[in-house]
């Protein structure tokens, strides 16, 4: 068995993986200089002390799409579904040197669609930031893949993920029902230019940053999965 297919392997079983190296250092550099250049240019982003973020990055910053969507990138993604896959949601989070931001342990259980409308088993309706969003069915969350492509490197101390394995595979989780007991806690540290891969049913938390150091990350969401009916991915993105 290859790295790659250790790491899916990993993947599919603890709801996690952490690969570092997929991206070269020019080509983070790249990736990092396309998004300061186009934020300096418009209004794109969420701003405060705590998080600099910008929603629909791709569909905002369509240049970026090459750089973002490697050799590599496509190679990993294939390598996890057996299904033609595409880009549900792609957003930039720059999480500040001196963000006291923290966020709970929670499951993603939202995706964003293009409108609302009463459809059987889709169900707590949100529209926050111009967006609708939902909680689709568990088959549409199951199949779901999110990868992290980190721009900086990533420790415990500027806010690293912290996951609780295989909690993907226990459905709807609530956070207040842990068992610490029985469930372990793992910190993903990444290096600049690795991955992380996660479910979205993962478990998953992060802590403020301690060590003054920015923490700037790609959050992109594959599926290989149409919604019912009417409904359509609000960021469709067929690569």
């Amino acid at each position: 068995m290859n790295k790659e297919s250790v790491h899916i392997s990993t993947f599919e079983l603890q709801g996690y993986a952490v690969l570092d190296s997929m991206y070269s250092d020019s080509e983070v550099a790249a990736i990092c200089s396309c998004i300061d250049t186009a934020s300096a240019e418009k209004e794109l982003a969420e701003s405060s002390k705590n998080l600099f973020a910008i929603r629909q990055v791709i569909t905002k910053i369509p240049e970026l799409k090459p750089l973002v969507f490697t050799e590599n990138l496509h190679e990993l993604v294939a390598s996890i579904f057996d299904e033609p896959y595409f880009l549900t949601k792609a957003m930039y989070f720059n999480k500040p040197s001196e963000s006291n931001w923290f966020v709970a342990y929670h499951q993603d259980l939202s995706i964003s669609v293009d409108h609302k409308e009463e459809v059987s088993n889709y169900k707590n309706w949100t529209f926050k930031k111009g967006q609708f969003g939902v909680q689709p069915p568990l088959e549409i969350l199951e199949n779901i893949v999110t990868i992290r492509v980190h721009l900086d490197k990533t420790e415990k101390e500027n806010g690293a993920l912290k996951v609780i394995p295989n909690s993907h595979l226990k459905g709807i989780y609530r956070p207040e029902t842990i068992d610490w007991n029985k469930e372990t806690e793992h910190i993903c540290e990444v290096e600049r230019g690795g991955v992380m891969l996660m479910k979205p049913l993962t478990l998953h938390a992060s802590g403020r940053t301690t060590n003054h150091k920015q923490r700037r990350v790609l959050h992109l969401e594959f599926s290989s999965k149409q919604l019912a009916e009417s409904l359509q991915w609000l960021e469709y993105c067929a690569l």
